[in-house]
């Protein structure tokens, strides 16, 4: 309604035959017709000797232009009367600062231009007096911030030149919102489209400006810029480098991690606190104590190659004053983000060689459980006289792919706490004498085999038990207390655990039932990673005896049929020789006198002379000369 009537009150000044208001004496006023009839008025102020706006500038002006000017700020209330005023033109003055209340009444206002002056800064609340606006340059002048506020305000602009100023990033709410009319429907009627307006900055090429790069490289119909050659300033290996080669990372608030939850240590040795976190921009690491004390140690801080932060502190020759809540702090620009560590001084403990000892446990578990966990525990913090330190990373993601830090905790949990035996021989059973401890070597070669992901296979192997030797298993989720037992059957060595959590570490032990796990016969295991690992496995068997069949089954018919050639040419060369070698002896029957047979058997020349064919030939004529022919039979 305010809107109409103002319409109505600028139709009816600029139809009155003299204008409500001079012109000034420093401007020039000119009137132009329009095409309905009505006139026009413009002002221009160009006098370089002005230090001030004009004052009684007629009410009826719909543009004003001052430029060129020594006018270095504008009242807030120099402009109140222009309720018709469309065009507010302030270029190239010397302009340090920009009235937030300026712009009130001008609800009329379609064109801001501010380039060519110094501001520093420009109040982007102030647009909110002027919902007819389209178009605000605010180029060449020096302003160093947009403030977050912006992105309400610009929503109905189709024009915005930041250009040459010293912007060095963009609130993420002005890139969100140019990233919504990016990816929205186009249509040429409204104003669903905006020239941008952003070369000449020392942009600063970092996380923050990913979205900004993404508008850039994928440019649609609804956003275009006057020059879309941006290049970065900083940092300094990105100096000069154009946004359309750039790969930038979206920015991610921080997460830190610590090895353990609490550690526990001797009295007088030194310990280390370990800390490590994620983060776009990477965090800023620190300690600090949550009681407010002091910190009484050193802190340092490292990058690994995977771009994860760390933080170590070390605690040197600890007290009693040194426990209680230590808190790693992550923050970036993004945010800061906590994690916890306790730190429980305790008394050097020795066991009595008279006999075992008992000694009530704080968690859950009781007896072999309970001197377990203890057992555990002495391995992320070693109590010895050297060095003490927390060095496992369980529950960072990046931990199972950097086989690196897999060996560096790997190592660190093998390191036995001397200053622990004490505790382990009292958490033993009562009825445990020591002269039955179990020997060093009696469980070895502990290994996991993955079944599914709710259950793997242990194996051990246990040379010098007998047949009646019973083993137990205590196992639980890496970091907890509540350790569970698995009774193993006498003489096995061999066991499946059911019911266990997918993609969850564990930390399983074998022992002689009744007595406390060393450190060879404990195992870590993730249920995910050993079945994948034993899933590997088997498809590598596969290919291998797949690829062994292919090369060896030509082969073995190759030599099976030259076997059979041989045996089938010795055949025949055996044959052969037989034949020569034997001697073929014909009987000659013929009829003698009074029916007697006459039997006269030949020598062997003769019947080498039988064989050959001349000799038939011979024999064959022979038999026709003497008489009746005579019968052969061999």
């Amino acid at each position: 309604m305010w809107v109409a009537m103002g319409v109505l009150w600028c139709l009816a000044l600029r139809g009155l035959p003299h204008a409500l208001g001079s012109c000034p004496s420093q401007c020039s006023c000119t009137l132009h017709s329009l095409s309905d009839g009505t006139k026009n008025r413009v002002v221009v102020c160009n006098d370089p000797e002005m230090t001030l706006p004009p004052m009684m500038i007629p009410s009826d002006t719909s543009k004003l232009r001052i430029e060129k000017t020594s006018i270095r700020r504008v009242p807030g209330d120099a402009l109140h009367q222009l309720t018709c005023l469309e065009y507010l033109w302030l270029p190239y003055n010397s302009m340090t600062s920009f009235s937030s209340v300026m712009l009130r009444g001008l609800r009329r206002l379609r064109e801001l231009r501010l380039p060519g002056n110094h501001l520093v800064s420009f109040p982007w609340g102030a647009l909110g007096d002027t919902p007819q606006l389209r178009l605000l340059d605010l180029h060449g002048n020096r302003l160093s911030a947009v403030s977050a506020e912006a992105a309400r305000y610009v929503r109905n602009l189709t024009f915005l030149d930041l250009s040459s100023n010293q912007l060095m990033r963009l609130p993420q709410q002005l890139l969100t919102t140019w990233s919504h009319l990016q990816a929205g429907p186009y249509s040429p009627s409204d104003n669903s489209k905006i020239i941008l307006g952003l070369q000449d900055n020392p942009w600063v090429c970092d996380c923050s400006l990913y979205e900004m790069v993404q508008i850039l490289n994928f440019p649609t119909p609804n956003m275009a810029f006057i020059d879309p050659r941006l290049k970065c300033s900083t940092p300094w290996s990105l100096a000069g480098v154009a946004f359309s080669q750039l790969e930038l990372r979206k920015c991610q608030r921080p997460e830190v991690y610590t090895s353990v939850a609490k550690v526990k240590t001797l009295l007088g040795s030194t310990v280390f606190l370990r800390c490590g976190a994620t983060g776009v921009p990477s965090p800023e690491l620190s300690w600090r104590r949550a009681d407010g004390h002091q910190l009484n140690g050193t802190v340092h801080q490292e990058t690994s190659s995977d771009g994860m932060s760390w933080s170590l502190l070390g605690l040197p020759e600890v007290s009693h004053h040194d426990s209680g809540e230590y808190v790693c702090k992550a923050k970036n620009s993004l945010g800061a983000t906590e994690a916890f560590v306790s730190l429980i001084i305790t008394e050097a403990q020795t066991a009595e060689p008279q006999g075992p000892t008992t000694r009530p446990w704080p968690g859950k578990a009781e007896g072999v459980e309970a001197a377990a966990y203890n057992e555990l525990v002495a391995r992320y913090a070693s109590t010895t006289s050297g060095l003490s330190s927390v060095v496992a990373r369980p529950t960072l993601p990046s931990y199972e792919k950097n086989p690196a830090l897999q060996h560096f905790h790997m190592n660190a949990l093998g390191e036995l706490s001397m200053g622990s035996l004490g505790e382990e021989q009292a958490d033993r059973a009562k009825d445990q004498p020591l002269n039955q401890l179990e020997p060093a070597q009696m469980v070895r070669s502990v290994k996991v085999v993955g079944d599914t992901y709710h259950s793997v296979t242990l194996m051990w192997k246990a040379p010098q038990a007998g047949n009646t030797t019973m083993f137990s298993i205590l196992y639980a989720i890496f970091g907890e207390k509540d350790m569970r037992r698995v009774s193993v059957d006498p003489g096995k060595t061999k066991v499946t655990i059911e019911g266990l959590m997918p993609k969850t570490k564990y930390v399983a032990c074998v022992c002689v039932r009744g007595l406390v796990p060393k450190k060879e016969q404990c195992i870590i295991f993730s249920t995910d990673e050993v079945v994948d690992a034993e899933g590997t496995q088997r498809l590598i068997n596969i290919v291998v005896i797949s690829i062994a069949a292919i090369i060896a089954v030509p082969l073995t018919l190759l030599v099976c049929c030259g076997s059979l050639k041989r045996r089938y040419q010795k055949f025949r060369l055996r044959k052969n020789e037989e034949t020569q070698s034997s001697y073929v002896t014909f009987e000659r029957l013929g009829p003698g006198e009074d029916g007697v047979e006459d039997s006269t058997r030949d020598s062997p020349e003769e019947g080498d002379r039988l064989l050959s064919s001349r000799s038939s030939m011979d024999s064959h004529a022979l038999s026709k000369v003497e008489g009746p022919a005579n019968e052969y039979f061999c």
